[in-house]
């Protein structure tokens, strides 16, 4: 099977600002251009970090009625109110994924990390796209056409050898669903689980039978 890399779905444009971009050069930066997030570079193009709206909004939390209590704030909304450039705002280092990366790759590193966005970056460490959620939710938008004939085709014929038309597989809105025999029963949660790493695949549900059950002891 062939999954898709971070290459196929990235934004290959990326907004940047230089360490020494200034507090409302950034915020003007993020308006026209209609982004959440700008990439910080060193002066040689490296991506050093990452300035999000999230790391902006404590400046604006400072400035309530001087007669009205706020709540306190954590340090590091202490450190972003007090910034006034994009070395002092940005997160860093920024979490960044490499372009052969897979969406699987990409996402798990998000989670951990508790970000939104990838920067993605060439072996020389160079700037080269920024992948976001959305971008890797792309990959559900995959034709059910497409993702039955890699099933079929990859899954099933080539995979794991089995005649296609003793299976048949249906594909709603990403939805699988497999019926017909296999041969052996222990191929069966093989199938679903590999039916499940195709990209675009929501769901599976089987109603599979087989021919000889090799899971029973001698």
């Amino acid at each position: 099977m062939r999954h898709r890399e971070i290459r196929e779905l990235m934004t290959r444009e990326v907004v940047t600002v230089p360490y020494s971009a200034q507090f409302k050069e950034i915020a003007r930066t993020l308006a026209e251009h209609q982004v959440s997030a700008v990439a910080v570079v060193d002066h040689d193009g490296h991506p050093i970090g990452v300035i999000s709206e999230r790391d902006l909004l404590p400046k604006s939390a400072a400035q309530g009625d001087y007669f009205r209590s706020l709540p306190e704030r954590e340090a590091w909304e202490e450190g972003k109110a007090s910034g006034t450039r994009a070395e002092e705002l940005m997160s860093s280092p920024p979490v960044c994924a490499r372009p052969d990366w897979t969406v699987a790759e990409a996402a798990r590193l998000m989670d951990t990390q508790g970000v939104k966005r990838l920067l993605v970056v060439d072996d020389s460490d160079a700037l080269i796209g920024i992948v976001s959620r959305r971008d890797l939710l792309r990959i559900f938008l995959r034709e059910d056409e497409d993702i039955r004939q890699e099933i079929m085709g990859d899954v099933l014929d080539l995979g794991l050898r089995q005649s296609p038309a003793a299976i048949t597989v249906e594909v709603t809105d990403g939805q699988v669903e497999l019926h017909g025999t296999v041969d052996f029963k222990s191929l069966i949660p093989l199938i679903e689980r590999l039916c499940r790493t195709v990209d675009g695949v929501v769901c599976v549900t089987q109603r599979l039978g087989y021919a000889v059950d090799d899971t029973s002891a001698a």
